[in-house]
């Protein structure tokens, strides 16, 4: 029976039977995406516990890819100005290698010469804090009051003895030397092999659309994430002179170490500055005279974050690289958990990826999937309706 025909002996028209076929079909697909939101969350959770575990292996692995994303501009204007494939990625990691060397150097070297002072700048912010204590004792004889309530008649104390510092740093090192020495050479590796990679995903696909997309997608990551980092360090780096300098005026040790630590720091949102304000207010009540000229140092620095991070960071950067603030959190936490330092530090270069990769492949639409909507915002069957209108 041909369509638009009155139907007979009960047959079911042929729009009812392709509604049907439609409906059937947003059913299937809606249990299909449910699956893939639970597989996705389940990852989500269980990841942490695998990557932990297997850091020896998973974080050079990791680094060595934000690495070569950060890199391989770099290596590829090397190439152009006539450096061979080979010698350009290596220059490219030299050119990083040497940068963070002298960053930590700029820190490391004055600090280990404040080495010497900091068991009596300790016992100077002890007494600081002692005698902002005396004037709230009594908080002090009321928690002894509940200690000796709440205290057993007789009890035993026992002490665990744990490894010092210096063993722990003893031996921690030849792993950390390691896991640097394997990052550094998959890093090269992979940057040598950035074009080799790119002409596999570009002419190893299907079809020409395909190969147009990965090569978008390719292009959009490296140049997100490696635009941020690039624009992020000369804005950190200006911070880091401008704290330098107030360090120098305000009379404080070290302004050099000050300035290189504050342009470390905020290259953790949020937390690290956090972080930098405490020590500057630890280490100006531990050399000031009185505990309001000590915080000076501190507040100096919050009022500079304050205007750097709402007005000078927002307008360099645009809305391209603007970021919710809530994923920052949830990503620095998440792989602070995982790595620490090393995972606070790659988590806002692995969100860019993920944000990169996210903006071409479509962004879940997880709280209109629980009201009924198609887990991505573009549905299969409108391309599907679209398609076949178009071909009318």
């Amino acid at each position: 029976m041909r369509e638009g025909e009155t139907p007979q002996g009960g047959d079911v028209p042929a729009p009812g039977r392709r509604s049907r076929r439609l409906a059937f079909a947003e059913q299937e697909l809606r249990l299909i995406s449910s699956l893939v939101l639970l597989i996705g969350l389940g990852l989500f959770f269980a990841l942490p516990f695998v990557l932990s575990i297997g850091s020896v292996v998973f974080l050079p692995v990791v680094t060595a890819l934000v690495l070569t994303v950060i890199l391989s501009p770099l290596a590829d204007k090397l190439n152009g100005w006539g450096l061979p494939n080979a010698l350009a990625a290596l220059c490219a990691l030299l050119i990083f290698f040497a940068i963070v060397v002298l960053a930590l150097g700029t820190i490391l070297q004055p600090a280990i010469a404040l080495f010497d002072d900091v068991p009596a700048m300790a016992q100077r912010v002890m007494t600081r804090f002692g005698e902002v204590r005396e004037q709230f004792a009594w908080i002090a004889t009321l928690n002894g009051q509940l200690a000796a309530l709440m205290s057993a008649d007789s009890t035993r104390e026992v002490v665990l003895a744990a490894p010092s510092l210096l063993e722990q740093v003893a031996f921690a090192t030849p792993s950390v030397i390691l896991e640097i020495v394997l990052t550094l050479l998959m890093a090269y590796f992979m940057i040598e092999a950035r074009v080799r990679l790119r002409q596999r995903l570009l002419f190893g696909r299907a079809s020409f659309g395909t190969s147009i997309k990965a090569a978008r997608v390719i292009r959009e990551v490296q140049d997100r994430v490696a635009a941020y980092i690039f624009t992020v360090g000369w804005i950190n780096a200006a911070v880091g002179v401008v704290v330098a300098l107030g360090a120098w005026a305000l009379g404080v040790d070290a302004p050099i170490m000050w300035g290189g630590l504050a342009a470390l720091l905020n290259f953790l949102p949020y937390v690290g500055p956090i972080v930098m304000i405490a020590l500057l207010g630890l280490f100006g009540i531990g050399t000031a005279d009185t505990i309001p000229l000590g915080l000076v140092p501190a507040l100096a620095y919050l009022a500079l974050h304050t205007i750097e991070a709402n007005f000078i960071t927002p307008s360099i950067l645009g809305a391209r690289f603007t970021m919710n603030p809530v994923m920052i959190l949830i990503a620095l936490s998440y792989f602070t958990w995982i790595w620490g330092v090393f995972g606070a530090l790659l988590s806002v270069p692995i969100l860019l990826m993920l944000t990169a990769l996210f903006d071409h492949i479509g962004k879940p639409n997880l709280v209109g999937f629980v009201f009924g909507e198609p887990l991505f915002a573009t549905s299969l069957f409108d391309e599907h309706d679209s398609s076949n209108s178009a071909d009318h």
